[in-house]
């Protein structure tokens, strides 16, 4: 069984609040990433998504900390991976950001997710047998 701990991107890049979108743009689009936790003096605050900053752009804002979403989807990295998944799913939500004892230790996409799908799908299919080989 897949665990969140194994399924998360692990010491996820993250950006302060009082940074501009250019710099969270850049970054996104450097990692090849749609989501950064944003934190504050080192606490965790919320969490950005790429529609965020796109959405935001045609707004004109220029700063991370109006845009951000706040109160993000938070669990501690023992929790069940199926009971994430559910909630992510639950809230239509893309994230969930995942912390040891408070500390940010990871992010779990719905593109991790998927991943793990689809290991699980390959992980089912039946071996082939000697008369598939020819």
């Amino acid at each position: 069984m897949p665990t969140l701990a194994a399924s998360m991107t692990a010491f996820p890049h993250a950006l302060d609040a009082d940074a501009n979108l250019d710099e969270a743009d850049a970054m996104m689009a450097t990692h090849d990433i749609r989501h950064l936790p944003v934190t504050h003096a080192g606490a965790l605050v919320g969490v950005l998504a790429r529609t965020d900053v796109l959405a935001a752009r045609v707004r004109g804002e220029r700063l991370v900390e109006p845009v951000y979403t706040r109160d993000p989807y938070v669990v501690e990295i023992h929790t069940p991976l199926e009971d994430v998944v559910r909630e992510l799913a639950t809230r239509h939500i893309g994230s969930a950001v995942v912390t040891k004892h408070g500390k940010l230790v990871g992010i779990l996409t719905v593109t991790d997710v998927c991943l793990v799908l689809a290991d699980v799908l390959a992980s089912l299919r039946p071996a082939p047998s000697g008369d598939d080989a020819a």
